[in-house]
């Protein structure tokens, strides 16, 4: 299968890359490149590549395709907080248009990256894709809209599929350090503490980054009717755990390393445990990486590689990326590139 990965030189993209290579589709990248430099260690070896920001993609780049992983986006909450215009016009209007270029140049299936976030608040009880939506950030807003216009154009020839995501965890050569456990492990390794702003209590579910990957390799093969405008969660109920628990499993990996709850970020609102178990049961998949693998996973890749405190809260922090290459000139303040290179 012709598979174009938007967002390819990002977090996740670099993960997915690879596995869709490996098992036999022919993969092009779509993407401007904000992350390309964003590396620990050695760059990985690029798939052909469109250079094009998303809200300008053409349809004719497009064709000859017979599927699109969108995966491109401004990709956390407090930058969806802080430029919550440029994140819808992104994140829901680009994306859509997308969507829609893609059905007129004859792609047959649409895999959009969503999130669990959607459900918001949602309390202690195991929420389904049939559960009410409660987006509580621009970020989780965007995704919902993307889903209710993408699936309002699905026909029988154009088939999405939506696959909200569990909190992305894992090592990747383009990494990022601003998502739960990834950001734990990296303080640990860097201070000495596994410090926690919140009070610990709010629910979150993770899932790694290869499992991520895997569940869009599922999706590309699964048989159309299986996949058309459905929504599925993505990660394992073994994964949904308290911010507290996820920070002892860092304090369990990494040596001499302590727990700092300060709460001095108060109580976080967005607390929900997710039931992942429509894809296990529709789809055959099932998650395999368990926090305590992930966070063994990170320790051992960040002190390989040489994880530095300038890295960890400039470079791998999408937040305070972007604000440097804006104060670098190399993007305006619609986050359009001005120049090529940091």
């Amino acid at each position: 299968m012709r598979v174009l990965v938007t967002g390819h030189q990002g977090y996740l993209g670099t993960v997915m890359v690879p596995l869709l290579q490996q098992a036999g589709h022919e993969v092009t990248g779509l993407d401007i490149g904000y992350f390309a430099d964003c590396v620990l260690g050695a760059a990985p070896a690029p798939p052909p590549t469109v250079t094009v920001d998303l809200r300008d993609v053409r349809a004719d780049q497009l064709a000859g395709f017979d599927a699109v992983v969108h995966l491109a986006a401004l990709s956390n909450d407090p930058l969806g907080a802080l430029a919550p215009t440029i994140t819808y016009d992104i994140n829901h209007h680009a994306s859509v248009r997308l969507a829609r270029l893609a059905k007129e140049a004859g792609v047959q299936r649409f895999l959009y990256a969503s999130t669990c976030s959607v459900y918001g608040a949602a309390g202690d009880g195991l929420v389904g894709e049939d559960a009410p939506l409660k987006p509580l950030t621009p970020y989780a807003e965007s995704k919902v809209r993307v889903e209710d216009d993408v699936a309002a154009i699905a026909d029988a020839s154009f088939s999405p599929v939506f696959l909200r995501n569990a909190t992305a965890f894992g090592f990747s050569p383009r990494l990022r350090a601003d998502i739960v456990l990834n950001n734990l492990v990296g303080y640990a390794v860097l201070t000495g503490e596994v410090r926690v702003l919140s009070d610990g209590t709010p629910w979150r579910p993770l899932v790694h980054a290869q499992d991520i990957a895997r569940a869009f390799a599922v999706c590309l093969e699964a048989p159309a009717p299986a996949i058309h405008c459905r929504a599925y969660n993505v990660g394992t109920e073994t994964n949904n755990l308290t911010v507290a628990q996820i920070a002892q499993a860092v304090v369990d990996t990494v040596p001499g390393s302590t727990l700092v709850i300060t709460g001095e970020a108060g109580a976080d609102p967005r607390s929900y445990r997710v039931d992942f178990s429509a894809a296990r049961e529709e789809l055959g998949y099932e998650a395999e990486w368990s926090i305590p693998d992930g966070a063994a996973e990170l320790y051992r890749e960040y002190t390989a590689r040489g994880l530095t405190t300038d890295a960890f809260f400039q470079r791998f922090t999408r937040l305070a990326h972007l604000k440097s290459l804006k104060e670098n000139g190399v993007l305006d303040d619609e986050l359009r590139q001005v120049r090529i290179g940091a």
